[in-house]
């Protein structure tokens, strides 16, 4: 532990979207201290770090000492570019995993924003004098490793999106004795509603011939974004040196089930990341088990959740076809 470390100003951010709660511990103090700025506002922000280095400047005991401004606060709603502001300001910054936070196992535990920004201030100091069982840091992506995620995300949106859209027709067809839906990938749908007959051989209602087609109309912008994405995708794995590198993605589908869309998923998700060992992968993609041993009790808590996530990456495999109609 060295003394400029114990001579830092730990500062704590809660974030949120209308107010942004500053906490911050003075070297020497055992008393968190608070102010609010506007939400969103970084130069505000700038400017409460300035007098909170102007307040220790100005007290007697810290003539001669040299104090950091050492800044925390949780991965959540803002993302990552307030961490990039902080930095290119010269100001260090550690962003936080709020999941590792260690925790009051108490039934009734208070909760406000002021106890959140006082404990984070602690959890920070207690984190960078050396005792890393307090929390984990999360690594602060490069702009164009976070960009790179946008394609395979927006696909995955876009693709639940669609199967709102035929869920919905489909429902309400069946609502009147409908079991087949033409036109759901793209066909004539117009042609096919006009010649639609209910269950009991009527016509469709007037309303809801065009709850329909509004509904149809949604689905063709879907479909529509769909391609357009599609052909990004191939444009972007097409150049070589980003970071959805189609070298990468070739040496994927070489592995058996895994398809091309799959494979830029995995690119862009996970091998840009660094993983100590394979137990720290496992636990990244969920498939880490979480046992619960007490006593003559023992039981694995994330089975539910690592089925999920196996699922999900079972999913992945063999998603190249792009006319596959399924969604991941």
């Amino acid at each position: 532990m060295s003394a400029d470390a114990v001579n830092d100003c730990y500062i704590a951010l809660e974030l949120s979207q209308r107010t942004w709660l500053v906490g911050f511990l003075l070297p020497g103090s055992e008393k968190v201290q608070t102010m609010a700025i506007a939400g969103g506002d970084a130069d505000a922000l700038l400017g409460a770090i300035s007098r909170i280095e102007a307040k220790i400047e100005g007290d007697v005991w810290s003539e001669g000492l040299t104090c950091r401004m050492r800044v925390c606060f949780e991965a959540g709603y803002d993302g990552f570019w307030l961490a990039r502001f902080l930095l290119d300001h010269g100001i260090d910054t550690t962003i936080l995993d709020p999941s590792s936070f260690l925790v009051s196992r108490r039934g009734r535990r208070a909760k406000t924003d002021r106890i959140d920004v006082e404990a984070m201030a602690f959890t920070l100091k207690a984190y960078l004098l050396g005792d890393k069982s307090v929390c984990r840091p999360v690594r602060l992506p490069t702009p164009e490793e976070e960009d790179a995620k946008r394609l395979a995300r927006e696909r995955t949106q876009l693709k639940k999106e669609r199967t709102r859209h035929v869920n919905r027709i489909r429902a309400l067809l069946i609502l009147h004795g409908v079991r087949s839906v033409p036109g759901l990938w793209g066909g004539r749908w117009r042609d096919a509603l006009s010649n639609i007959r209910t269950g009991d051989g009527r016509e469709l209602g007037r309303f809801l011939l065009r709850e329909l087609c509004r509904q149809f109309e949604r689905l063709d912008v879907v479909h529509a974004q769909l391609k357009t994405l599609e052909k990004e995708r191939i444009e972007a794995c097409s150049t070589e040196g980003s970071i959805n590198s189609g070298q990468k993605i070739r040496i994927l589908k070489q592995l058996s089930g895994i398809g091309e869309v799959g494979a830029a998923h995995l690119v862009a998700e996970v091998f840009h990341r660094t993983f100590r060992n394979r137990k720290h992968l496992a636990s990244y993609l969920g498939l880490a088990p979480s046992p619960y041993a007490s006593g003559e009790v023992s039981r694995d808590q994330a089975r539910r959740e690592t089925n999920r996530r196996a699922s999900c990456l079972s999913n992945l495999r063999g998603v190249g076809s792009n006319t596959s109609h399924k969604a991941i």
